[in-house]
């Protein structure tokens, strides 16, 4: 697992440092990296209805690197292995299940 987050880490820092040497770090903020997200949000969902796997992969590394800025833009000391740590400390313990048509239903005590 060790060498999956620095894998991810070293990734991270490479799109960083992308993003400085073609001055969208400084000249871009947390807001416009949102909506950008949005964007390609919406370029992967069009290769998913397509079932294009070129395009859904080229969809989820353009919305991550977006996401990556988005974070870096807002805080320079967030990053998403973090990010993605809080967000699984919040679900891990979560019980239910999802529905076929896409409701997830919460167990009950």
């Amino acid at each position: 697992m060790s060498f999956l987050n620095d894998k991810f880490e070293e990734l991270e820092r490479n799109v960083v440092q992308w993003a400085k040497d073609r001055q969208i770090i400084p000249n871009s903020n947390a807001q416009s990296q949102l909506l950008k997200t949005v964007s390609e949000m919406g370029e992967l969902a069009d290769a998913l209805l397509k079932n294009d796997r070129e395009g859904i992969i080229d969809g989820i590394g353009d919305v991550l690197v977006t996401l990556i800025l988005c974070a870096k833009l807002h805080n320079p000391q967030i990053d998403m292995t973090y990010c993605l740590g809080e967000a699984y400390n919040t679900i891990k313990d979560r019980k239910g299940t999802l529905t076929p048509e896409g409701i997830f239903v919460k167990e009950t005590a």
